[in-house]
């Protein structure tokens, strides 16, 4: 729970992720931290993260809402270790056999991870717009693609 003020200061330090307020950060270490996995450096200070919940309606479905890793920290796959190792163990705490994702159009290294995961896992990959550029209220903003990603049924050679 102590970790969503240092989780807000790498989405905002990322420069390509839409920055919540503080506030909900603080709550989602309190309420989905069960679903979402952090990095930490040497000093224990957190360093990265993925951060995702259970989806209600599809409760084999784990909904990543965003990843970031400090930029000191990039290029070592860390990302990536993150997002395997949170998927293989709600696999096996809650039986998920599905990610999604939303990624706006151009975040290459996003595109890359979730290519890259199902790719790794054998997994069939679909994308198609989730929320059209139009459907956000508050300016301009890029669709939104869904990526959906399964059946996901291997995580032994990882």
């Amino acid at each position: 729970m102590t970790d969503g003020a240092a989780l807000w200061r790498l989405a905002k330090d990322s420069k390509t992720l839409d920055l919540n307020s503080s506030y909900s950060y603080l709550l989602w270490c309190r309420d989905f931290a069960g679903t979402s996995a952090v990095a930490r450096g040497t000093d224990g200070e957190p360093v990265g993260f993925v951060t995702g919940y259970v989806r209600p309606e599809h409760p084999r479905t784990l909904l990543v809402w965003q990843v970031a890793v400090d930029s000191a920290y990039r290029g070592h796959g860390i990302a990536a270790r993150l997002l395997d190792g949170l998927t293989a163990r709600l696999a096996t705490e809650r039986g998920i056999t599905g990610v999604e994702t939303t990624i706006t159009p151009g975040n290459t290294a996003s595109e890359r991870l979730f290519t890259s995961f199902a790719a790794r896992h054998g997994a069939h990959l679909e994308r198609e717009v989730l929320f059209a550029a139009e459907l956000f209220p508050d300016g301009p903003h890029d669709p939104e693609v869904l990526y959906r990603i399964g059946p996901l049924t291997d995580f032994t050679a990882h």
